[in-house]
C-alpha cells in the first residue's frame, strides 16, 4: 500500500515549516538581545554579578561581557538570515546557539538564573532549527502564484 500526500496534508507541512522557522528565528532574537544586555552589564558595571572564588574557568568579568556581547552580535545578525530563510542562517543559527549554550554554562556561577534562562532559550533554537524538514522548509517560503 503507498501512501498519497493530500494538498491539505501539503500545506500544513509548509504551514508548520515557516511557524517553527519563524519561532526559531524569534527565539534566536531573544537570546541574542539577552547576551547583548547581559554583556553591557558585564563590561559597564561588574559588581552587578557574584564574585565565585576558585572557579576553573575563572575570567575577568569584563572579558566575559564581551564574548557574550560578540555572540550577541552576531546571533542577532543571523536571526535576521533567518527571517529571510537563508540556508547559512539555518546552520549559523544552530552554531551560535551551541556557542551560547557553552558560554553560559561556563559563566553559571556569576549570574545563575540569567545563564540557565539563556541556555533554555538556545535549547530551543537548536531544536526549531533542526526540526523542520528540509523540503517542507523551502517550499514554505517559495511564493505561489496565487499568493501575490
Amino acid at each position: 500500500m503507498t501512501a498519497t500526500h493530500t494538498p491539505e496534508a501539503h500545506a500544513t507541512r509548509q504551514a508548520w515549516a515557516g511557524g517553527v522557522m519563524a519561532f526559531g528565528a524569534v527565539m534566536l532574537l531573544l537570546a541574542s538581545m539577552l547576551a547583548i544586555f547581559r554583556g553591557i552589564m558585564a563590561i559597564a558595571n561588574d559588581n552587578v554579578f557574584v564574585n565565585t572564588r576558585n572557579y576553573v574557568f575563572e575570567f575577568d568579568l569584563t572579558s566575559w561581557g564581551w564574548i557574550h556581547l560578540v555572540l550577541g552580535a552576531i546571533g542577532v545578525g543571523v536571526s535576521l538570515g533567518l527571517f529571510q530563510a537563508a540556508t547559512w542562517a539555518r546552520v549559523a543559527g544552530v552554531g551560535i546557539a551551541g556557542l551560547m549554550i557553552i558560554a553560559n554554562f561556563l559563566s553559571l556561577p556569576y549570574y545563575p538564573v540569567w545563564s540557565v534562562v539563556v541556555i533554555a532559550f538556545s535549547g530551543f533554537i537548536i531544536w526549531a532549527l533542526c526540526a523542520v524538514d528540509r523540503k517542507a522548509f523551502y517550499t514554505a517560503y517559495e511564493r505561489q502564484p496565487h499568493d501575490v
